[in-house]
């Protein structure tokens, strides 16, 4: 139920059908992001929901991976299968894939 940034970045790297959902708040978003990632924050994904697919990969992502992974667990919850959260998340980005990203 877990990726790591690295698996993440190989499934970018070869075109793979997956939505990266970003669930930070927008004052996290404003400093870092991942290029083509969908911004619902945590607490607005219930009235959302129908913006998450079912027919394809779902990588939640949040600043570590505490809030990624109990949306995560949530959806799952609601029936979505395929969904993982991303370890470490942008944090662990910007430290291992793209040093040149901001972090806070």
């Amino acid at each position: 139920m877990e990726i790591n940034v690295q698996e993440l970045d190989v499934m970018r790297k070869d075109g793979a059908s997956y939505m990266l959902l970003d669930i930070r708040e927008p004052e996290e978003v404003a400093i870092c992001a991942i290029d083509g990632s969908v911004h619902i924050p945590m607490n607005t994904l219930p009235d959302n929901l129908a913006r998450v697919p079912k027919d394809r990969p779902v990588v939640v992502m949040c600043h570590v991976g505490g809030r990624s992974w109990q949306v995560t667990q949530w959806l799952r919850a609601q029936g979505y299968q395929n969904v993982v959260n991303l370890m470490g998340g942008i944090s662990a980005w910007a430290a291992e894939i793209d040093p040149q990203m901001p972090t806070y």
